[in-house]
């Protein structure tokens, strides 16, 4: 009997979640947005901290800056500038957008890509922590600038 590789195995699950929840992302165009399913997401992400908690997913403490904080600056960034509003029959809408898909799937191939790079050095685990950081710093920012967006355009739209 053959054994699966664990890392192999992990990273085609990262990959499949993360084209499922693009896959989600990219059918709400077609429903209204509202402030609570801009910041529920990155809230109920947060409990993810939780895994902390326990000592062999600890990583040091400057990969765990180093992670959000490449999340935040540059994986965010082309979500948050792609990403955008219109006004539709009295509500708001994520506007559906091509290049939006390109980007989810690019930013898809670069984690997996990465993540087979970092598993070579760290634990499964750690390797795992260090990928909840990244996206959590990739969600956050992006999901304020929405929320921004959104009470923009709600704050006009009150002004017609």
């Amino acid at each position: 009997m053959h054994i699966v590789n664990l890392q192999t195995t992990v990273t085609i699950g990262a990959a499949m979640t993360a084209t499922m929840a693009m896959l989600v992302r990219m059918r709400s165009t077609n429903k209204p947005v509202n402030p609570r399913k801009l910041l529920i997401p990155p809230l109920a992400m947060s409990t993810g901290f939780l895994m902390f908690a326990v000592p062999f997913t600890r990583i040091p403490f400057t990969w765990g800056i180093a992670a959000l904080l490449i999340g935040a600056l540059l994986f965010s960034y082309p979500l948050i500038r792609y990403s955008q509003l219109e006004q539709r029959e009295g509500h708001v809408y994520m506007k559906k957008s091509k290049v939006f898909a390109f980007i989810l799937i690019g930013l898809l191939l670069i984690r997996v890509l990465l993540r087979q790079v970092i598993e070579q050095y760290v634990s499964l685990p750690q390797t795992g922590a260090i990928f909840f950081l990244l996206a959590f710093g990739m969600l956050l920012p992006w999901r304020l600038a929405m929320y921004a967006k959104f009470r923009k355009l709600q704050s006009q739209e009150a002004a017609n």
